[in-house]
């Protein structure tokens, strides 16, 4: 077993993130335009190698960043809404949108973000040098027990607008579309929807406030939520205006009963085996295991991801820089995984022990 340095200042130098970055990313979530930017233009990069225990926690701290690999539903989401904003550009109201709705682990909050990062870049690659400061894409989500003015006071702080006690929801409201148009907000994410009850007079309100800064801002809005049909989103008049208005994409854990959906699934795999920074590791390892990895994680891309980084992790601690099916083994994953009914009917086992390579 290798003994590793404390992190430190070096370290963070030589890893994914800089020291700065590091203090930023704790002050600037991805709801604020600050940590939006620097999500946008980060690319992580696998460390290199270098003196041992530096090396080592740069690449674990590497691994716990959550690479972005592209997915069907990446692609789908990302064609879908980029074709919305372009029919959506001379709309004067009535503007269509998107949500991405499925259950958790599934992606949709990674497919939203990935589309916002893909338009911004396209965006920002046909801005000329010297131009007009803009801001193309707006990310927040929904808080829970949401009311109008907690919206809007979100909306305010990522486009950096300070409020104050006293505002009222209007003014902040106004301030917030004067803001958003001057700097040319085209798309608007708004995650964690399914916090928005539209039985509840509340929620009722919140819907609406959303239903307005559409209206005023000349943007496209993609909604993402875990089974928004069943949060009743659709339903009474609200919701029936909302469902004639946007088109909805469900996220669902990988298929595995054609050649195709297997496919699919190995390709997946090759993409998050490519990003391992090991130094033995032998390209093909995981892609040859699709069906056991299939089964530990039903499908389910956050449980795939989680288990294949945790497993590099135990192969860099333990010193043996390859992954084995051992590694893949000894790892529990999230609660839904470890307890999801296999096909047989039978509650699958929490872990594989004593799997070999």
């Amino acid at each position: 077993m290798k003994t590793h340095q404390p992190v430190h200042q070096q370290h963070l130098r030589e890893s994914s993130w800089t020291l700065e970055e590091a203090e930023e990313q704790l002050d600037n979530p991805l709801t604020t335009k600050e940590g939006w930017a620097r999500f946008v233009h980060h690319r992580p990069r696998p460390p290199q190698s270098g003196q041992d225990g530096i090396d080592d926690e740069a690449r674990i701290d590497y691994l716990s960043e959550l690479v972005m690999v592209n997915t069907p539903i990446i692609a789908e989401v990302t064609a879908c809404a980029r074709r919305l904003v372009m029919l959506n550009r001379r709309q004067v109201s009535a503007r269509r949108g998107l949500i991405v709705t499925g259950i958790p682990g599934t992606g949709k909050t990674t497919a939203i973000t990935a589309l916002g990062r893909i338009h911004e870049l396209a965006v920002r690659r046909r801005q000329p040098a010297g131009s007009p400061e803009r801001l193309p894409v707006i990310y927040i989500t929904v808080p829970p027990a949401a009311t109008p003015r907690m919206v809007a006071v979100e909306f305010a702080r990522f486009v950096g607008l300070p409020v104050t006690r006293s505002a009222n929801l209007t003014d902040v409201v106004n301030a917030v579309c004067v803001t958003a148009v001057r700097l040319h907000v085209e798309l608007v994410l708004v995650d964690e929807i399914h916090n928005i009850s539209l039985a509840t007079r509340a929620g009722a309100e919140v819907s609406d406030q959303l239903k307005y800064f559409a209206e005023r801002l000349p943007a496209t809005f993609v909604y993402a939520g875990v089974d928004v049909e069943r949060a009743g989103l659709f339903s009474g008049p609200r919701g029936r205006q909302i469902a004639s208005r946007f088109t909805t994409i469900p996220t669902t854990a990988f298929a595995y009963g054609t050649a195709e959906q297997r496919a699919e699934w190995r390709a997946l795999i090759a993409s998050l085996e490519s990003t391992l920074p090991l130094a033995q590791h032998v390209t093909g390892t995981l892609t040859a295991l699709p069906d056991y990895l299939h089964q530990r994680t039903n499908g389910m891309i956050g449980s795939l991801s989680h288990l294949i980084r945790g497993a590099a992790i135990d192969a860099i601690l333990d010193g043996s820089e390859k992954i084995t099916k051992a590694h893949l083994g000894a790892i529990r994953l999230d609660h839904a995984a470890e307890t999801r009914p296999t096909s047989t009917g039978n509650t699958k086992r929490a872990r594989v022990r004593g799997a070999s390579a």
